[in-house]
């Protein structure tokens, strides 16, 4: 068995692209360093094939997938999946549960409808990015990471309480919808009684 056709089943998380901004080539590369199984919206198939880069999924509506039929052709063994331009994220989620994978990276996703996301949470580890940040969530209500001084996001519910524990001191935070926090360099400890998310830097 090759060791492309072991990616492909499922080993590795998917990559789910939505959109051509909020994103850039770098990003896109690193993703697809072990040869993710990669689903496109009609939005962006042809930016996709024009980098050189073999699609496995595009997500659009009948109209497009009449249109371009050809594509299923040229692009063996591409497949079809509909959807209207207000589910892509959702039938690529779906698609991805019902087939059998387990991860996800998303390009990208704007961090403000995070929360719907969260009904797939049970089901995929889910990472998206959005302008040069990574945004985990925050399993169990915890994350625990070493990070470098930097800045990160926090993402949650208004007034959601978050413990915020390094190895000098804890603090509590209440949380805005978005919490922009500079820390230390040093393990950071983040707890919470709901689900969050946070975003560092790529």
């Amino acid at each position: 068995m090759s060791s492309h056709h072991f990616v492909k089943e499922q080993q590795e998380p998917a990559l789910l692209i939505l959109t051509l901004e909020g994103w850039d080539l770098a990003t896109l590369h690193s993703l697809l360093e072990w040869v993710p199984t990669i689903i496109v919206s009609q939005e962006t198939v042809f930016k996709m094939l024009s980098l050189g880069i073999k699609v496995d999924i595009i997500l659009a509506d009948t109209d497009f997938q009449k249109e371009n039929d050809v594509l299923s052709e040229e692009q063996f063994p591409v497949k079809f999946v509909t959807a209207g331009e207000s589910r892509y994220m959702e039938a690529g989620l779906e698609y991805l549960v019902q087939s059998g994978h387990h991860a996800v990276n998303i390009l990208a996703f704007d961090p403000f409808d995070a929360d719907k996301l969260t009904p797939f949470l049970p089901f995929l580890d889910i990472v998206f990015f959005k302008n040069e940040l990574r945004y985990s969530p925050a399993n169990k209500g915890l994350i625990q990471k070493w990070l470098p001084r930097s800045k990160i996001q926090l993402l949650g519910e208004e007034g959601q309480k978050i413990r915020h524990e390094t190895r000098n001191c804890t603090t509590w935070i209440l949380l805005k919808s978005v919490d922009h926090l500079h820390v230390a360099e040093g393990l950071h400890g983040f707890k919470s009684e709901q689900l969050f998310w946070m975003g560092t830097s790529i």
